[in-house]
């Protein structure tokens, strides 16, 4: 996989900028600066890379024949999550930067967080069905693993950030995003890790290890979402600090998920 990655330029272009980013967050987070200038400098360009990844996941979902084909759908809804993400992203910025007041949860940012999750779900719903029927639950293990792993994951997730939390129905929209936030996220992941297993034979089982990265995406966005939670919930969110580096992370590992796709073209071609 890194060595087709490497032939890749719009691959390498996105490594050069997360090796840059990686470097000047280092300057940021170990002297540990907080509240600076260069911290909300660094929330506010991180996200390019999601502009760069679903701006190529779109040019490539063409070559897979776009909304015409179960895959080509996938990557569509790949590449308007990540794009969703990176609206998020510039809302936050913006009031920060230009408004300089602490952004509110929930807020606009959310419709581009809390509504990259619908567009991953439908994308690995998308990508399952490329994998094999099955995908249908009519196994029973099937049926187990898309309701034990969401809920498994969303009990973690509760015994690790949400324990003891207090419930404020005057602010339901809040309760929502609280618990959306991980059961979308526990349901996507899921659906992907059927995917995995369905994916051997698909196309000669070249999918895997694709599969296999956006499993490592999304398992690193799950992370930073619940993080930004614990954190926003403890009042110790810093910008440009590691909360933010996890998000870069896994914005970085699905960007180079999404340029796979174009690799697959490639060999097959």
């Amino acid at each position: 996989m890194l060595k087709t990655l490497n032939k890749e330029w719009s691959a390498k272009i996105a490594t050069v900028f997360f090796v840059f980013m990686t470097i000047w967050w280092l300057t940021i987070f170990l002297p540990g600066s907080k509240e600076t200038f260069q911290n909300y400098l660094f929330a506010a360009t991180y996200g390019l890379i999601c502009l760069w990844g679903g701006s190529w996941g779109l040019i490539i979902s063409k070559k897979w024949g776009g909304f015409s084909s179960a895959i080509g759908r996938a990557i569509i809804f790949f590449s308007l999550g990540l794009l969703a993400q990176e609206f998020g992203q510039l809302v936050f910025s913006y009031y920060n930067i230009f408004l300089k007041i602490e952004i509110p949860y929930p807020s606009l940012a959310d419709v581009g967080f809390f509504g990259s999750i619908p567009f991953y779900i439908f994308g690995m719903a998308y990508l399952a069905k490329a994998a094999g029927s099955k995908f249908s639950l009519n196994t029973i293990t099937n049926k187990l693993q898309i309701v034990v792993v969401p809920v498994s994951m969303l009990m973690i997730s509760y015994l690790l950030f949400l324990k003891g939390y207090e419930f404020d129905f005057s602010d339901p929209l809040k309760v929502f995003l609280d618990f959306g936030y991980p059961f979308g996220e526990a349901f996507y992941i899921s659906v992907a890790i059927l995917a995995y297993f369905l994916s051997r034979k698909l196309l000669g089982g070249v999918m895997k290890s694709r599969i296999l990265l956006l499993i490592g995406a999304f398992v690193m966005q799950y992370l930073a979402d619940f993080n930004f939670l614990y954190q926003n919930s403890q009042g110790t969110w810093v910008n440009g600090g590691y909360g933010d580096y996890i998000y870069f992370l896994a914005y970085f590992v699905m960007t180079l998920g999404l340029i796979q796709f174009r690799t697959v073209l490639d060999k097959l071609n």
